[in-house]
């Protein structure tokens, strides 16, 4: 490795990763990004399906260019003779393996984690699935918005009136911070006593956890949590408030702390804080309506600006309504050089460095590959260099 990759917490570690679309690729960029090196096998010719979902970077797709940089690409049939030879060589050399194939797909070919792991007793496996093994849905395809459906997120996004599904692959990026998750404690557990350990992931299963609070609430009330499009279901005031400029802003109250410096300095009225309608937050949310319409009263003769100033002054939480457009400009981005490119097999593309900052360590940010790029390197490194 060059430069500041050795120094990477993960340097040293090989994965080796079948997969395709969002949730394994996800885990496995986590895992290059702070330095593991990443061997990502797709068909060859046309590769991870997820290539074609569109062409808008560079004719690259924007969902592929996310989760795949830092990455090597070999390109081989496993179901040839001489694809299977190159797999059979490489795995000896892994520390963690990952695949998420269609269902039984990976126990057909014997690349379960189950099976992988008894045969190389220090590797690190995990099987993605949709619905994880066992039950009626085990062998059932799944992708993120139809597994939005069946966990009810639809039923708790969007407005009154029609469901929405979150406009992120919620799903898939749970699912791939619970691979990465699984990982990194395998990997912790093989340095304390030098076993791998076979794991499995699912969709279903990890939006079941991020469901936990409206699952909760509606086994505790016996009712569905409501849906409230922008403003927040439980607790008022917290959400879109217009202002007399026009525009929306944002902000939510926490505590009866934050409720009575709302009142005293940005509505002017400490006594309002006492008012029998609005004293606690079950009485808000029962006059939400009324809270609102007197709130944006006040806001009628003020900017935007003027009301987040005052809320800042408040020490409260408060945020504008950006466009995609805006968040690209967005000041801290830029002031914390967050906004990035990497390459690509089309030239540079835009990309943003990885959720956590390590004082005095920086991530790796390298290109984005092509469709079998590293075929040859890494069949020489094997010794079969002449295999297809």
């Amino acid at each position: 490795m060059e430069g500041n990759e050795a120094e990477l917490p993960l340097a040293g570690v090989t994965v080796v990763s079948l997969e395709q679309a969002i949730a394994a690729p996800l885990a496995s960029r986590h895992l290059a990004d702070w330095g593991a090196r990443v061997i990502k096998i797709e068909r060859p010719g046309s590769g991870d399906f997820c290539r074609d979902y569109d062409h808008v970077m560079n004719g690259l797709s924007s969902q592929f260019v996310w989760t795949n940089r830092s990455k090597e690409s070999l390109a081989i049939d496993l179901k040839s003779e001489g694809g299977r030879k190159v797999l059979d060589a490489l795995l000896p050399r892994a520390d963690v393996f990952i695949q998420n194939l269609a269902p039984g797909a990976a126990e057909r070919l014997g690349l379960d984690a189950a099976s992988l792991v008894r045969k190389f007793p220090r590797l690190i496996a995990c099987d993605v699935s949709g619905y994880g093994t066992g039950g009626p849905y085990s062998s059932k395809k799944a992708y993120d918005l139809l597994v939005q459906c069946e966990a009810g997120v639809l039923a708790v996004n969007g407005t009154e009136a029609e469901p929405a599904k979150v406009g992120l692959s919620v799903v898939d990026i749970a699912t791939g911070m619970y691979i990465l998750n699984g990982v990194l404690m395998a990997l912790y557990a093989r340095e304390r006593t030098g076993k791998g350990t076979a794991f499995q992931a699912s969709l279903f299963d990890s939006i079941t956890d991020w469901m936990s609070y409206p699952a909760f609430y509606t086994e505790s009330t016996g009712r569905p949590l409501p849906r409230t499009g922008a403003k927040h279901a439980t607790i008022a005031p917290y959400g879109p408030f217009r202002v007399g400029d026009g525009n929306t802003i944002f902000f939510g109250i926490q505590n009866d702390r934050e409720w009575r410096s709302l009142c005293r300095i940005v509505l002017g009225d400490a006594g309002f804080a006492d008012d029998l309608r609005f004293r606690t937050n079950p009485l808000r949310m029962q006059n939400r309506d009324e809270l609102q319409a007197h709130i944006e009263q006040r806001f009628a003769s003020m900017t935007s600006e003027e009301v987040l100033r005052l809320l800042d002054d408040a020490a409260i939480a408060n945020a504008h309504l950006n466009s995609v457009e805006a968040f690209l400009k967005h000041e801290q981005l830029h002031a914390r050089g967050r906004v990035q490119s990497v390459g690509s097999p089309s030239g540079p593309v835009m990309s943003f460095l990885p959720a956590l900052t390590l004082p005095g360590v920086t991530p790796r940010m390298d290109p984005v590959p092509d469709v079998g790029e590293h075929n040859e390197a890494i069949l020489a490194e094997l010794g079969l260099a002449r295999e297809t």
